[in-house]
């Protein structure tokens, strides 16, 4: 029984036509590319980008998000032929399983809940942190966040996480609003892009004029700069590591804000109920991928350049709501942007949560009908044609990360997750070049080998420019998968029957 089998494309082209027994096509090229931006925007720009400002990259954290967008140019090529040629529910799971086979599909599906589930687990917890941000630190400590979180506040109080209850409220509205259906799932979301969209748009344009120029100098952390320490003496920030300072730090920046563009193939998992999949896909993947890419660098340039990159690291500043922090920090005569930017993040971290678990929710159907994993993850309600079980199986899971892991845990896990699905769909689709080249290909890779060269490559050393404890739990996790697949998904494996 060969562990590397792969699915015949006719076959599951059939399936994925049969709208009786699958999923409804409602979503058009519109939709797509809401879904899309619905996605990309959100955690990653509002909360990421002073992460990774703050932790490694400095102001160059411009040049980080130009990076991890080029190598997320050359695998979203990439996932566009294939999103236009295999339009099934699944992503790169399903692309893997016709080109690699079973069992280096398992493996990505496996990855795939680091990106969607934990993803949506740490979109969750960044809506808690701004949540309590609008109501002025109304919510206890205890309450907002994780047990394994804590810090002693300026008058010497110590302060331990619980749980954190906003966030798991949230992913429960959420996971109701996507077992009612996909079309209206897609239309809330495309009302939440419009609102944020415009409100990073007002932000970058007002807040240009309050840019310093001695904030982006020096424009590299340079090597040598001294820990950042907590009111208790605690390391909060350490730029000794390679990929802590300098240019290694622009890398290392770019592994953490590559969290912020995870969502352009989120829009693959959708494909099985776009309405005209072979030229909408490509539309809905590289357009939002383009449009938030220019939002990015802009708004990087545009926050970095208004508040200093070291305040980014004091929870008690602008860690946790960046954005709101800079405004009513050093644009006073906008003060008022502060709440409407924290509203409108609000509602914009809302539609991320909402693509990933679709997204995730997808994955889990299409691996159920492959008897990868069990068949209630397939199972559609009889009225609505969602994966509700997946979705509530999904809410346990993700809800347990969000009340429970701290969130910056979760990005970084995500961000591998991620990268590691865009290393092996590069390289599936100059395998599938080779391999079957008579193949109708609606949407065409450009220069395909280099083209997915350099998508493997780019990804692959983003890969390793996160930090060791992150990667060593991603190999644990990638250990359990397979572990997994020896003990049950090979035997259940309906293509292996």
């Amino acid at each position: 029984m060969s562990l590397f089998r792969k699915k015949n494309l006719a076959d599951i082209l059939a399936h994925a036509n049969d709208e009786e027994k699958g999923l409804k096509r409602t979503l058009g090229a519109g939709n797509l590319v809401a879904l899309g931006i619905g996605a990309i925007i959100g955690a990653g720009l509002f909360v990421r980008t002073a992460a990774a400002a703050g932790q490694a990259a400095g102001p160059a954290v411009t040049i980080s998000f130009i990076i991890a967008a080029i190598g997320c140019a050359f695998a979203g090529l990439c996932y566009a032929e294939f999103a236009a040629m295999i339009p099934i529910a699944g992503s790169a799971y399903a692309y893997s399983y016709v080109t690699m086979g079973e069992l280096i599909a398992w493996i990505i599906g496996w990855a795939l809940i680091m990106e969607y589930a934990l993803g949506a687990a740490t979109v969750s917890i960044a809506w808690s942190e701004y949540l309590n941000q609008l109501l002025n630190g109304a919510i206890p400590y205890e309450w907002c966040h994780s047990p394994f979180e804590s810090y002693t506040d300026s008058l010497g109080v110590f302060h331990q996480g619980i749980i954190n209850a906003p966030a798991l409220i949230i992913l429960l509205l959420l996971t109701l609003l996507l077992i009612k259906g996909t079309q209206e799932s897609a239309m809330v979301n495309a009302i939440i892009v419009f609102i944020k969209v415009a409100i990073v748009v007002l932000f970058i344009a007002l807040g240009w004029q309050y840019i310093r120029p001695e904030n982006h100098t020096p424009y590299l952390i340079p090597d040598g700069t001294a820990p950042v320490l907590d009111n208790a003496g605690k390391v909060i920030a350490d730029y000794s590591g390679w990929n802590k300072h300098g240019w290694g730090g622009v890398l290392g920046g770019a592994a953490i804000v590559f969290f912020a563009f995870i969502g352009f193939d989120a829009v693959s998992t959708a494909a099985q109920e776009a309405k005209n999949p072979k030229r909408d896909m490509p539309i809905g993947i590289l357009g939002s991928l383009v449009v938030c890419t220019i939002l990015y660098i802009l708004f990087g340039h545009v926050l970095t350049g208004v508040a200093n990159w070291q305040e980014f690291v004091d929870p008690e500043k602008g860690r946790e709501a960046s954005v709101a922090y800079a405004i009513s920090t050093y644009m006073v005569d906008y003060s008022w942007l502060a709440t409407a930017v924290t509203v409108a993040i609000l509602a914009g971290f809302s539609s991320v949560i909402l693509v990933m678990l679709m997204g995730q929710s997808r994955v889990f159907y299409s691996m159920s009908n492959d008897g990868l994993i069990p068949k209630a993850f397939g199972e559609l309600h009889p009225k609505f044609k969602t994966p509700y079980k997946a979705n509530w199986i999904l809410f346990v899971f993700v809800g347990l990360f969000a009340a429970f892991v701290p969130g910056h845990v979760a990005g970084d896990l995500t961000s591998f997750g991620t990268l590691f699905a865009f290393v092996l769909v590069s390289i599936g689709v100059w395998i599938l070049r080779v391999k079957s080249p008579e193949l109708e290909r609606p949407f065409r890779t450009p220069f395909a080998p280099v083209v997915a060269v350099l998508g493997a490559a780019i990804c692959t050393l983003m890969i390793f420019g996160l930090d060791s404890h992150t990667l060593t739990v991603a190999f644990g996790w990638m250990a359990i998968g397979i572990l997994i697949y020896v003990l049950y998904s090979k035997k259940h494996s309906k293509l292996g029957k």
